[in-house]
């Protein structure tokens, strides 16, 4: 695979309302600009139309797999099964919290999920002694399941429109990767408007456009998009390395991107 050329950073949103996805799900290509506005139907019509066929790698902010022992139980071979899987079941996953998904009012976290209630990519991952939630945890602080589940059927799309997803397809660009912003923003408090912008006062985001730097200034989402856009870049070297996976485990639960970058 050749080195990329454009770099595509997404904050995703498991919002069940298109308000809530176009106000929450931001997207920055980096040293062109970043935009909300649009619903997850609506950025997988713009990702393929603007990416098809184009050397450019798109990091997305939820998990594309589940631990494998959600495999096991369901009796799904592939990813692609369980993407098909969340296609066809996953509104009703989420209504009805069932284990192992937990998190909603009155569902607890299930007897064993320490165990088996994260992909093993979850636990290597930690910053600041911060680490990925469960993407079985569909409820609470922090839930990150109810954007993956959601985003599944996003990744299937994408892959029949020629896309590689990495790392369970042969690295070709376009190349689509799972991210976690925080792996590439590093130590910093997102939530509070004074510590990011401070954040941005580092020399190596002076040449952010006055509109891009006001809205991740603005907003935690724009802010972890327009971050890790430019920090994808910033790799631009290590994306021909990307090998697929050829860990029976790891190609059921895929693997978060870990930059070779000190942030």
């Amino acid at each position: 695979m050749r080195t990329p050329e454009r770099f595509v950073a997404v904050d995703w949103s498991g919002s069940a309302h298109p308000a809530g996805q176009r106000k929450h799900i931001w997207t920055s290509v980096a040293g062109e600009g970043a935009f909300s506005g649009f619903t997850r139907a609506e950025l997988s019509r713009w990702i393929v139309e603007t990416f098809a066929g184009q050397p450019a790698v798109i990091g997305l902010d939820f998990a594309f797999s589940f631990p494998v022992a959600f495999f096991r139980d369901r009796h799904l071979s592939t990813v692609g099964e369980l993407w098909r899987a969340a296609e066809v079941h996953g509104e009703t996953w989420l209504r009805q919290c069932e284990p192992p998904f937990w998190g909603r009012p009155g569902r607890k976290c299930p007897p064993g999920h320490a165990g088996e209630g994260f992909r093993r990519t979850d636990r290597e991952i930690r910053v600041a002694g911060i680490s990925p939630k469960s993407p079985l945890q569909i409820g609470g602080a922090g839930a990150v399941g109810t954007g993956s589940i959601r985003g599944m059927p996003v990744l299937r799309q994408l892959r029949s429109a020629g896309f590689s997803i990495w790392p369970f397809d042969p690295p070709s660009l376009p190349l689509i990767l799972e991210i976690y912003p925080r792996l590439l923003t590093g130590p910093v408090n997102k939530s509070h408007q004074s510590a990011r912008a401070a954040y941005l006062n580092r020399s190596e985001f002076q040449s952010l456009s006055a509109e891009d730097r006001l809205a991740a200034e603005g907003s935690e989402d724009a802010f972890d998009a327009i971050v890790s856009a430019l920090r994808m870049r910033a790799c631009a070297a290590q994306f021909p390395k990307l090998r697929q996976a050829d860990d029976a485990t790891e190609l059921l639960e895929g693997r978060i991107w870990t930059p070779e970058l000190a942030v």
